[in-house]
């Protein structure tokens, strides 16, 4: 794979879901030997059981970054061919999505895919998470489910058709034990999210009208919405709250 801007993907998830063994399946299936692939790794994240392979590979780096709101760390993404950034899932997952467009944008980055793996072991055994997990599928491209050992077939059934039925284009898939059947297709940047915060704006020339308020009220309609997980209230709560993933985490 290659492209004239470093691609990021930014892997969101769980304590514990399996993204790291995900990570490594990308690199090992759908990269060559030699080029060159960073994987970004929040300070927080314990040890797992895929790090002395990542670590084993050549022209694989390693690198641990913190949260420093309202943003991430500045550092520089040169010579680090594809990045895969895996969000820090004890601080809010919408804030690191916001934060990750200009992000990009300064470093000359582009997103590859935003990437939810879903622990539905976790899930099953915590509702209250439901709406977390209704956060980063919005923002997701691909979202592979994990940890099905012992999940009832009915909870997983209802768990695809809460997006199923509202036409959710992302890509749903099950990591199996040979891995994932098609690591391309998961790795081609190619948008499948809801949200459109990403999506590039073309820059239309400037003409000058003269309009009457009326006019005026008609062109603020139809301007682009903010998507609604950023919207915040006056007092600047978000008018959509997502849970404290701390709050749940001894449900595991």
């Amino acid at each position: 794979m290659s492209s004239s801007n470093p691609l990021v993907y930014l892997v969101l998830g769980t304590p514990g879901a399996g993204r790291r063994a995900v990570v490594r399946d990308l690199i090992e299936n759908g990269f060559e030997p030699n080029e060159r692939v960073t994987l970004l790794l929040a300070e927080g994240e314990p040890a797992d059981s895929a790090d002395a392979e990542l670590a084993a590979r050549p022209n694989m780096t390693v690198r641990r970054w913190r949260w420093q709101a309202p943003g991430f760390p500045s550092a520089s993404l040169d010579g680090a061919g594809a990045v895969f950034l895996l969000a820090d899932p004890l601080v809010s997952v919408v804030d690191q999505v916001e934060a990750l467009k200009p992000w990009l944008a300064e470093r000359g980055a582009e997103l590859g895919r935003v990437i939810t793996v879903v622990d539905c072991g976790l899930a099953e055994k915590t509702p209250a998470l439901q709406s977390w997990f209704d956060a980063c599928i919005h923002f997701s491209d691909v979202v592979m489910l994990t940890r099905r050992e012992g999940v009832a077939n009915k909870w997983l059934s209802d768990f695809l058709g809460l997006y199923r039925e509202q036409f959710y284009p992302c890509h749903f898939m099950q990591l199996k034990k040979r891995g994932i059947e098609n690591p391309a297709l998961v790795l081609d940047p190619t948008p499948r999210r809801v949200s459109q915060y990403f999506d590039e704006t073309p820059e239309l020339p400037e003409v000058e009208i003269e309009t009457d308020d009326e006019d005026e009220a008609e062109e603020d309609e139809d301007a682009p919405k903010e998507d609604p997980y950023f919207e915040r209230m006056r007092g600047g709560r978000r008018v959509r709250e997502v849970p404290d993933l701390r709050d749940h985490l001894a449900a595991k």
